[in-house]
């Protein structure tokens, strides 16, 4: 360890952002491609690889959170970067369906370490206003790291589909070792060594979590709205290539493979993201203003009519305009939910709760996917992508309740520990 060499908290997030959006959008453009051909993976196989990712971030989800909670989230998030880029080596060295289903329980418990502990230790080291401003920033940087990223796997996957996965598996381990080095943790106090075997505590923590969900009326609500994006998010994830695939002829962009056209396409959707969030971000006000509300609200309902409309087109040009919203409006989707959930939680078990958004996400995808399947399979991929975007209206009474009630404070729901304005 080199204290010398930590850097700015802000500076370690965006890092973590810009680094994984590069290595992950290289990965990502070309994996279903990679799936499909190289590894030979049949649609039910495919469907299959999505659950376990799924069930594995669900079984996983909550106790990385009390880790984070009760040890330390610098500690958990080396852990997830580490491990997600060892699940992906297993895929891209691999590629048969046991092996990737394999992969997807490293990539899962991986992923699980990170994804409440990030947004926790980032508002602890800065202050919660400003991680919920530093959430937007972080994104558009991300999207800016992920056009390198893609543009990469153009470049390296044209003889071998595989090596973008490769390379981006090797990149995502490397995020967590260089973290040793630069990572700050200053603002959490973990357990005292001599409790840190004692399991008591950490279901301590984790009922607090539940204490506290459960105790506000908004909580309970957001969770719900989780729950419906992720039931609809798994059909349109493991379905919309596909879609793209039966339905219409897809032309090879600079006498490439079909990575350059899906390459192109999310380089597209990224560039208009980029310039949308930079509008949101000046016009919303992420410290608690009911605009926050409002727009969540209104995503949800332009993603549901997007998707209804991607599944229905059969016209090429508007197929694809139709995806390049409904890719804005789920990125734009994700910085406003971390707002949306992260006002005025308890320092104590903000990672719980976190990690409790994802876990309702996961159990919405592990019953989205085998759901969307089957409609696929009885009738048609088209009907499967339409279903699922007709299930995110359950979102909307759900998000009214939410955006009405107050968000939770300390000495109404806890007891004590609520950071309060």
């Amino acid at each position: 360890m080199h204290p010398n060499l930590k850097l700015d908290a802000t500076k370690v997030y965006l890092f973590i952002e810009f680094t994984g959006s590069a290595f992950f959008s290289m990965m990502f453009v070309t994996m279903s491609l990679y799936e499909a051909t190289v590894a030979g993976l049949t649609p039910v196989q495919l469907v299959l690889v999505g659950t376990t990712l799924e069930i594995s971030a669900f079984v996983f989800e909550i106790p990385t959170g009390v880790v984070a909670d009760a040890y330390s989230r610098r500690l958990s998030i080396i852990i997830g970067y580490i491990l997600m880029g060892v699940g992906f080596l297993v895929e891209g060295f691999f590629p048969a369906f046991l092996p990737i289903l394999f992969a997807q329980v490293i990539w899962g418990l991986g992923y699980t370490f990170t994804s409440g502990a990030t947004q926790a230790w980032i508002s602890d080291e800065i202050g919660e206003g400003p991680a919920n401003q530093l959430f937007l920033r972080a994104t558009r940087t991300g999207l800016v790291a992920s056009l390198i990223g893609m543009g990469g796997a153009m470049l390296i996957g044209v003889n071998n589909v595989a090596l973008p996965i490769q390379i981006g598996a090797i990149g995502v381990a490397s995020i967590g070792v260089v973290l040793i080095f630069i990572m700050p943790e200053t603002g959490f106090h973990p357990t005292p060594k001599e409790d840190r075997n004692n399991w008591q505590h950490m279901s301590y923590t984790f009922h607090e979590g539940v204490k506290f969900v459960r105790a506000s009326p908004r909580l309970m609500s957001i969770l719900g709205v989780g729950f419906v994006y992720g039931l609809y998010s798994e059909g349109f994830d493991r379905l919309w290539v596909k879609h793209l695939l039966d339905n219409f002829d897809i032309p090879n962009l600079f006498g490439n493979n079909q990575i350059a056209f899906f390459a192109v396409l999310r380089i597209t959707g990224s560039i208009l993201t980029i310039l949308v969030l930079r509008s949101v971000e000046k016009r919303m006000d992420s410290g608690g203003s009911p605009a926050i509300g409002r727009t969540v609200l209104l995503v949800t309902g332009m993603i549901s009519a997007a998707m209804i409309g991607f599944a229905t087109s059969r016209f090429l040009p508007l197929t694809l305009i139709l995806y390049l919203i409904i890719n804005v409006l789920r990125e734009i989707w994700n910085p406003i939910n971390s707002v949306w959930v992260n006002q005025k939680l308890d320092p104590q078990t903000r990672a719980t709760v976190h990690s409790m958004t994802g876990q309702v996400d996961a159990i919405g995808q592990v019953g989205g996917g085998p759901l969307a399947a089957l409609i696929a399979g009885l009738y048609s991929v088209p009907s499967a992508i339409a279903g699922s975007g007709s299930l995110l209206m359950f979102a909307f009474p759900l998000i009214v309740r939410a955006n009405r009630q107050p968000p939770a404070m300390a000495e109404d729901q806890c007891g004590t520990g609520i950071i309060s304005e």
